[in-house]
């Protein structure tokens, strides 16, 4: 896709800013949803709207463009990137924002350790020092025997890794599958994982969260498709650290909302992680092949 369009640095980095704030409208939707909903139904409901607004595409194409010689990778896909979004989903609901959503966006940091597990990639060495200072920071976010760490925080790094494993996935099917056949079956199979628990934990939503139930699943799309036309103009390396708008967005919504002012050590943190990310985006870029726009992005998997 980037061939089709020439090289424009303010560009892609306009369209990775909207994207930046269509992801933190989309974290405001999900924590205002989970006030009176259940996480499995906030994140069914995400999957679903993600689904029906592909419909239209699987009418065009037909059942042919279904066809696949790689379901157990979509399934790995699907399924890990049902996890990242829930664990993710779960963190937003119970912590603060800005916490939350750089929680998940430390997926460069683990994105080298899944490649090595799973696909045998060896760690560049000089990828070392930047994860070592971005766990550092992380630890600096997370502070073990603290008020901050808990359940929710381990659903935030919990996601980041799914979510790793879910764009590794997304690498190793590169070479025969179409970005858009990856997509629909990430929605077709996260929204039927989605399902499964409904019976235990429905609760049917009132007037009040229908919106940002809504909002979630439209922003996200939104989300994706401003990040994916910000590739087609320039490389990750030069546009990705635009998404790290979003946690600061989420930060202002938490101030903005419910009074929340994160401190200092939080600051401290993010920077050290934020940084190291953005240095391992860089040299991850600089050692590998071309690979899909989405699994270069420094973000969650795909939303839909």
């Amino acid at each position: 896709m980037r061939d089709q369009h020439p090289t424009s640095l303010p560009r892609g980095a306009a369209f990775m800013t909207a994207s930046a704030f269509l992801f933190a409208g989309m974290s405001l939707a999900v924590k205002l949803a989970a006030r009176s909903l259940p996480n499995t139904v906030v994140v069914f409901f995400r999957c679903a709207v993600g689904l029906a607004l592909l419909l239209p595409w699987l009418a065009r194409q037909g059942p042919a463009a279904l066809r696949t010689t790689r379901p157990v990778e979509h399934a790995v896909r699907g399924l890990s990137g049902l996890l990242a979004m829930s664990c993710g989903f779960y963190a937003m609901g119970h912590m603060r924002l800005a916490d939350a959503v750089l929680l998940n966006y430390s997926l460069p940091l683990l994105l080298p350790l899944v490649e090595r597990a799973w696909l045998g990639v060896r760690v560049a060495r000089r990828l070392w020092l930047p994860l070592g200072v971005g766990f550092v920071g992380l630890l600096i976010i997370l502070r073990p025997g603290g008020s901050v760490f808990g359940a929710a925080a381990l659903a935030g790094l919990g996601s980041a890794l799914f979510a790793s494993i879910a764009q590794v996935g997304i690498r190793s099917m590169a070479s025969s599958e179409p970005t858009t056949r990856i997509v629909f079956y990430f929605a077709l199979i996260s929204t039927a994982g989605a399902a499964l628990p409904l019976p235990l934990t429905w609760v049917t939503p009132g007037a009040a969260a229908w919106p940002p139930l809504l909002a979630a699943g439209l922003l996200a799309t939104a989300g994706q498709f401003t990040l994916t036309r910000a590739y087609a103009f320039a490389a990750a390396s030069r546009v990705g650290p635009f998404i790290y708008l979003t946690p600061v967005l989420s930060g202002l919504f938490d101030w903005a909302l419910w009074g929340v002012i994160p401190d200092g050590l939080f600051f401290a943190g993010a920077l050290l992680v934020v940084t190291a990310a953005v240095l391992a985006l860089r040299l991850r870029e600089q050692d590998a092949s071309p690979v899909p726009m989405e699994e270069a992005a420094p973000l969650p998997p795909p939303p839909s």
